[in-house]
């Protein structure tokens, strides 16, 4: 039996899969880790801590499956978007990686939208709407405020490439992370040469950039020995977390759509060519699938909800601590005792901006309507909803683009609560769909590339489409419509109404 891992970089852990020919999994091991916020707009980690838990989840896996390691053929990574390491020209990080949650470089987006116009950097790398989360705008921000770190980088990383470039020694990256870099022509798939004379850096600090699924290579042999590996295993490219994640619930094929509650708030449809969205909402991501693309779209999620646990669950950590539940099954069955709407609690669940439709990098978290009244219980119930809000709001502007969506395959943390999934069925009024690999979906489908990659299965579709069974679906409840048409209508008051009040908040 041969074997492939996958490897999910994620925002706030690093997960580890190992999977068999078949597709099934042998094991999985999650590491968390705490990011560095020392204010509002900034959020950062270092590098070493994401291999230090890639290591140990591996290190997990290996002593759980008992796999022989000759047996295991190749590794891919998924991985956060727009993350950036700032190297020198070994490739050693010369600062902690800027996460794609960081927002400081608002002024820097400003003055690129400015240069360049919105209208025009959607037409070149399917972006909409320039933002300080773009590798683009931090790469300008370290230039303009850390010059001495700027005049020594030799490459520009995102986080796949980094790990790429320290177990291969090549310096590759792929188009589905780099379309959210606003360095990255999408249709023309090579780097935007105005942009990167505009940030006065060169394309021979940019990483080389193939398919998926190329190999990048065999891992190099102090690497190997390492990480606890064979010598021989093949490194394949991967991708988006998100684009990985669509592979892993079989969404390969145009019109298929997945949403993902991790850190993130995430969705994904693909489509077959370049679609730009005439609206100026919805992002295009070059995809995992070679020659496929996919309009994506992130937003909070449950970074949020993590937020609400840590912060205001104590007592429920506390007992999922004496039992085998954990503390988002002990909220769950609190927030079941809630009725649809939540009393008229309305949460806007945006504690690092807002993502498309309604991008606006200034929004912040908002609970309206709290009244004495309201218990934790309600609270937990509004997060889960104002997070189906937002799901709601990116299905609504794919079918402004006349993009129709069927059903939701739902994917990550989120789809483990049956409370959760039928919520957003009730507010987006589409079936929600579980798979049998939802808790892996991203490491299976970064498995799934290193398959492909390594000439294991023969294409990304094929294998996807062979693994991807439906568990549960949550039909919409008919009776909450009126209840959630009114909370929908409350989200975007209340968005457009506080517009101008974020930025001074």
């Amino acid at each position: 039996m041969r074997y492939v891992i996958g490897l999910d970089l994620g925002t706030t852990a690093v997960k580890v899969g190992l999977f068999d020919e078949n597709g099934r999994t042998a094991a999985v091991s999650t590491q968390e880790y705490k990011l560095i916020t020392p204010s509002a707009l900034i959020v950062e980690q270092d590098p070493e801590v994401y291999w230090a838990s890639f290591k140990q989840g591996l290190a997990q896996i290996l002593g759980d499956s008992g796999v022989n390691t000759g047996d295991i053929t190749a590794l891919a990574m998924s991985a956060q978007s727009e993350t950036l390491v700032f190297a020198d020209d070994r490739g050693a990080p010369l600062r902690n990686a800027i996460v794609w949650m960081d927002n400081r470089a608002q002024s820097e987006s400003d003055a690129l939208e400015e240069h360049f116009s919105n209208a025009r950097i959607q037409a070149v790398t399917g972006q909409p709407q320039m933002l300080a989360a773009w590798p683009a705008a931090k790469i300008l921000w370290v230039r303009q405020n850390e010059p001495e770190v700027f005049a020594r980088v030799g490459k520009f990383l995102l986080l796949e490439d980094y790990f790429v470039y320290r177990m291969t020694g090549r310096c590759l990256g792929e188009g589905s992370l780099w379309s959210s870099s606003v360095l990255w022509d999408i249709t023309r798939k090579c780097y935007w040469q105005e942009m990167l004379d505009c940030l006065g850096i060169g394309e021979d600090q940019l990483p080389e950039i193939v398919e998926s699924t190329a190999p990048a290579g065999p891992l190099l042999p102090g690497i190997a020995k390492e990480l606890g590996l064979d010598a021989g295993t093949l490194v394949v490219m991967g991708g988006q977390d998100q684009a990985c994640g669509a592979i892993g619930v079989g969404n390969v094929r145009a019109g298929t759509f997945s949403e993902s509650t991790g850190a993130a708030l995430a969705s994904c449809i693909m489509v077959d060519r370049p679609v730009m969205d005439p609206n100026g909402q919805m992002p295009l991501f070059y995809s995992c699938v070679p020659g496929m693309y996919m309009i994506s779209a992130f937003s909070s999620g449950g970074i949020a909800y993590k937020w609400l646990r840590d912060t205001l669950c104590a007592e429920e950590s506390s007992v999922a601590g004496r039992s085998a539940q954990s503390a988002y099954a002990v909220m769950d069955g609190e927030a079941c005792t809630i009725p649809a709407g939540s009393d008229g609690l309305i949460v806007l669940p945006h504690f690092m901006g807002a993502g498309a439709p309604d991008s606006d990098q200034y929004a912040k978290c908002m609970v309206y309507g709290l009244c004495l009244s309201h218990t934790k219980a309600h609270l937990i119930r509004g997060f889960m909803e104002g997070i189906a809000v937002v799901l709601t709001r990116m299905i609504e502007a794919l079918e402004q683009m006349d993009i129709a969506v069927g059903e939701i395959r739902s994917l990550s943390g989120g789809a483990k609560s049956p409370l959760w999934c039928q919520i957003k069925a009730d507010v987006s009024g589409k079936p929600v769909c579980t798979m049998k690999n939802t808790d892996d979906a991203a490491c299976l489908g970064a498995a799934i590339l290193a398959g492909v990659g390594a000439g294991l299965w023969a294409d990304v579709q094929t294998a996807a489409q062979s693994f991807a069974e439906k568990k549960k679906t949550y039909a919409p409840n008919p009776d909450n419509r009126q209840v959630y048409d009114g909370l929908l209508d409350g989200y975007k008051l209340l968005m457009q109404t506080n517009k101008a009040i974020f930025p001074q908040l």
